[in-house]
């Protein structure tokens, strides 16, 4: 799959003029309040049409200003997920599912209802009615009834952000099973770098209606620059379960050279995963500590560092072939004596990390 985008808008005083290229697996569109994403996922969906652009998927043109091509949204066949679940209140789970089929091609309206149900977790759910579901619930119903009209591209504005922390932690596991078993590729609309670190391959930033970076999302998301708030800054490492310590609870994930325990739920050994490793939660020493609590010490070199106007300075860290970010205090650089090349280790709070 391919899809390229290219449009300019006028909407008020805004200005949106941005283009990118995605391929298979999650795209997310990812900026502030106010950047221009929802904008843009609406003119992929066909329920705006941009001044001027085009909208390209596998070659087909489903928007070519150029050429007068607007193919109208209800035959684009995508699938879209509001922030809100937008479910038929008088129709029970199963039946709110079963309407998304209709939009399905005739051939595939008696497939995968059961294999969607189960990827999603709602078969207990299914003569409920709407009013009886959470919000996580709610919104995992919805993307079953997106998936079951048998889209070729599945778009997601901002499916998390009317929901609480802990119904965000229910429905992420579920977010990613539908991005590792199933084949439809998804643009995924969000200001949230938690939910893009764990969701995207591919990462689009935008910024007051324009494209600012795009790339891989290990890359993108490892930029001090890509967190809206200096607090989310971070790193996100790629790696592999090498094993689960059921006693402890611990996960141990090989990195590159190097391993980082993780704890909480069960990984799967020979599983890939993702961690994101918040930089404010990134010590310094020049020594190998002992006598901590943490059992994630690093060895590492420095290679980059950017003072700040607010007395801290974030650092950036060779470990082993992994990038890792560290923000400290001025005064404890200067203590440290820490400058580029210099060999540090880098003490990673254990309880900051998930994968």
């Amino acid at each position: 799959m391919t899809l390229i985008v290219e449009a300019k808008q006028r909407l008020g005083a805004f200005s949106l003029n941005a283009a990118f290229t995605s391929e298979r697996g999650v795209t997310a569109l990812f900026g502030r309040s106010g950047s221009g994403k929802t904008s843009l996922i609406r003119i992929i969906a066909g329920l705006a049409r941009p001044d001027e652009g085009r909208v390209i998927l596998d070659g087909e043109a489903l928007t070519e200003t150029a050429a007068g091509t607007f193919v109208p949204k209800h035959r684009r066949r995508f699938g879209y997920v509001f922030q809100e679940a937008r479910l038929f209140p008088h129709f029970s789970v199963r039946a709110n599912l079963s309407y998304g089929r209709w939009f399905a091609a005739r051939a595939a309206r008696g497939e995968n209802f059961d294999r969607i149900v189960d990827l999603l977790g709602i078969e207990p759910l299914l003569e409920r009615s709407p009013a009886k579901l959470s919000g996580g619930e709610k919104q995992r119903v919805a993307i079953g009834r997106a998936l079951l009209s048998a889209p070729r591209l599945l778009l997601m504005d901002e499916p998390l952000a009317a929901l609480d922390a802990a119904r965000k932690a229910e429905i992420l596991p579920y977010l990613q099973r539908l991005r590792d078993e199933t084949d439809i590729p998804i643009v995924y609309v969000s200001h949230s770098i938690t939910e893009v670190a764990r969701l995207a391959n591919q990462v689009v930033v935008l910024s007051d209606g324009k494209v600012e970076a795009t790339g891989p999302a290990v890359d993108i998301l490892s930029r001090p620059s890509a967190a809206a708030d200096r607090k989310e800054a971070g790193s996100l490492l790629e790696g592999t379960v090498e094993s689960f310590d059921a006693l402890h609870r611990l996960s141990t994930v090989a990195l590159k050279s190097c391993q980082l325990h993780i704890p909480g739920a069960a990984l799967t050994p020979g599983k890939p995963v993702r961690i994101r490793v918040p930089s404010r939660d990134v010590m310094l020493a020049t020594t190998r500590p002992e006598g901590l609590s943490a059992l994630n010490i690093l060895e590492a070199r420095i290679e980059q560092m950017s003072p700040s106007e607010d007395g801290t300075v974030e650092i950036r860290l060779d470990c082993g072939g992994d990038a890792i970010l560290s923000r400290i205090t001025a005064l404890s650089c200067e203590r440290l004596d820490l400058r580029p090349g210099k060999t540090v280790f880098a003490v990673i709070k254990t309880v900051a990390l998930e994968a």
